[in-house]
């Protein structure tokens, strides 16, 4: 009996070893403090780059919670490793400017330990996107209007410091419980850096899938192809949103086969005005999404002056000549009013076309 219990035990280290087995998991749950100052609490998320943990500061008044991530360099080659090491600093900076937004959590640390990079970062207590459509349902249309309403300035601020998230989804985006703002969490940007540093030098590294930043489904071709740009993020803005009215993931969608477009309308009634922004917000083609969260938001906001914009529109031509609106060529610019304009003419005439006749 006592061989058996002693084979517990050993199979009980065996499965902390494997569910553990950075040296801020040895140190999970014990008395002992990281770096003399954090106490590691348990595990939040592990993922090919790393794991994350909560833990707390104590040297700090009130002992406050924190964040901390350990990110893995897929390398034991010494010049990668010095490369990597000045792109960690690089970008942990970046992240540091990044978290004076009030929605991004603010860095706090960023150190490396025998080979391994760590940040430290804001806790945000809330739950995730995820969890609320679990827990309380599907989003209305009108608060899906809402959250990108309140997400879009978000990844326009992000964009306007070059940064590209890299993986927007609802695990990622948490509603912080002390005011239900939501803040962006997870950046894939260090990640990505690491991962793209590290493999350049390191010649184990053959393969450009262990590149990849970002989740499947929500990441556009573009962004597959190790090539994202900030027009990858609203892709996966928009992914996002099908979510949230429909509580599908992207892997349960199916596509066209033809024009490679997600098929999601026939699972949720919406609006044409929100149907439209969001599938532009997913084309497969980055030519035909919108150039800039700045601009996907200036059309959102329009909604509620499309009325007023059309009485202001011009029906008659001035002189005997017909008049001709301009259309929107394939590959051709045309300045933002213009384009907005022409979008209001085609909706004006879909609604006109799609009145039932008494």
């Amino acid at each position: 009996m006592q061989k058996n219990h002693a084979s517990g035990g050993q199979l009980l280290n065996f499965n902390r070893e494997v569910q553990h087995p950075s040296q801020l998991g040895q140190l999970c749950g014990s008395d002992r403090l990281f770096r003399d100052r954090y106490a590691i609490h348990r595990l939040l998320g592990r993922g090919g780059f790393g794991v994350t943990f909560l833990a707390q500061d104590i040297t700090q008044p009130e002992s406050p919670y924190c964040v901390i991530k350990q990110l893995f360099p897929k390398t034991t080659d010494e010049s990668a490793l010095k490369r990597a090491r000045k792109c960690f600093a690089r970008e942990a900076k970046t992240l540091h400017q990044l978290g004076n937004h009030s929605q991004i959590p603010a860095l706090f640390d960023y150190f490396e330990a025998e080979g391994e990079f760590y940040l430290v970062q804001e806790y945000v207590e809330g739950i995730t996107l995820t969890k609320e459509v679990r827990r309380y349902g599907t989003f209305s249309e009108t608060k899906v209007k809402l959250f990108l309403s309140e997400v879009l300035p978000l990844l326009q601020f992000i964009h306007y410091q070059g940064v590209i998230h890299r993986d927007i989804k609802p695990p990622n985006i948490l509603r912080r419980q002390s005011d239900r703002k939501l803040v962006l969490i997870d950046f894939g940007a260090v990640k990505e850096k690491l991962a793209e540093t590290t493999a350049a030098l390191d010649q184990q590294t053959t393969t450009t899938s262990t590149n990849f930043v970002g989740t499947l489904g929500f990441a556009p071709p573009e962004q597959l192809s190790l090539r994202p740009v900030y027009g990858s993020d609203l892709y996966a803005l928009g992914i996002t949103c099908i979510y949230l009215l429909t509580g599908r993931t992207p892997l349960q969608l199916q596509t066209d086969p033809e024009t490679g477009e997600i098929c999601w309308r026939h699972f949720v009634q919406v609006g044409d005005y929100l149907a439209e922004i969001i599938d532009k917000l997913i084309k497969p083609s980055t030519r035909e999404r919108y150039r800039s969260a700045k601009e996907a938001l200036h059309t959102l906001d329009l909604e509620g002056h499309i009325d007023s914009l059309a009485n202001c529109m011009m029906t008659k031509p001035l002189s005997g000549k017909e008049f001709r609106p301009p259309v929107e060529e394939p590959g051709q610019y045309l300045p933002p009013a213009v384009r907005t304009a022409i979008a209001i003419r085609n909706r004006l005439a879909r609604m006109k076309q799609n009145r039932p006749s008494w």
